[in-house]
């Protein structure tokens, strides 16, 4: 009975609802849906990345695969589907850090690459910092994530939070609705 009702009310509501479709509608349809953009993509296989500031070397990355992608209209990009390798170099030129991940995308026009997918960030300290996204900003020279990020201390130390934000040597950081575990070593008062 139930099949049945529904079945009419179908029948019958259908016309309706076709009827409420004017010409216009399907006009700016079409026009809308025939717009089309184009992408060029250009690879690039094994890929050697280095950033410098001020002639001297902070970043050295490898990629196994990146696309330099570029719209017909917009604004184009730099995608490495296949993840990063980076290494951070302190004023030594000695490896100060480093991070990994599946995938990473680097936005030119506003000076920021997003690295997503098993993030993983080693500093000089040996402290690790763990994320599904890290972003960072070229301009502000600084990592940042609404993502949870998980943090372990050489010491044993464990926590998470969100909203992390940290310089990029990732000395010190800074998050938000935080937990975790501290161990506290013992010291004679002076």
């Amino acid at each position: 009975m139930k099949l049945q009702t529904f079945l009419y009310g179908l029948i019958l509501g259908l016309p309706l609802f076709l009827v409420a479709c004017g010409e216009d509608d399907l006009k700016n349809a079409n026009a809308v849906s025939s717009k089309k953009v184009t992408f060029t993509r250009d690879r690039t296989l094994g890929v050697e990345i280095i950033y410098s500031d001020s002639a001297r070397v902070k970043a050295k990355g490898k990629a196994p695969i990146m696309d330099k992608v570029i719209p017909s209209s917009g604004t184009g990009y730099e995608e490495m589907i296949k993840g990063v390798n980076i290494d951070f170099f302190n004023p030594n030129g000695t490896i100060s850090g480093n991070l990994v991940c599946d995938y990473a995308i680097r936005k030119e026009e506003i000076k920021q690459t997003i690295f997503r997918k098993n993030v993983v960030v080693k500093n000089d300290k040996g402290d690790t910092f763990s994320s599904e996204e890290l972003i960072w900003d070229e301009a502000k020279k600084i990592f940042y994530s609404t993502q949870r990020v998980f943090v372990k201390g050489v010491d044993g130390s464990i926590g998470d939070g969100i909203n992390f934000k940290a310089p990029q040597d990732f000395s010190t950081y800074e998050m938000e609705t935080g937990s975790g575990q501290v161990n506290m070593q013992e010291g004679i008062a002076p």
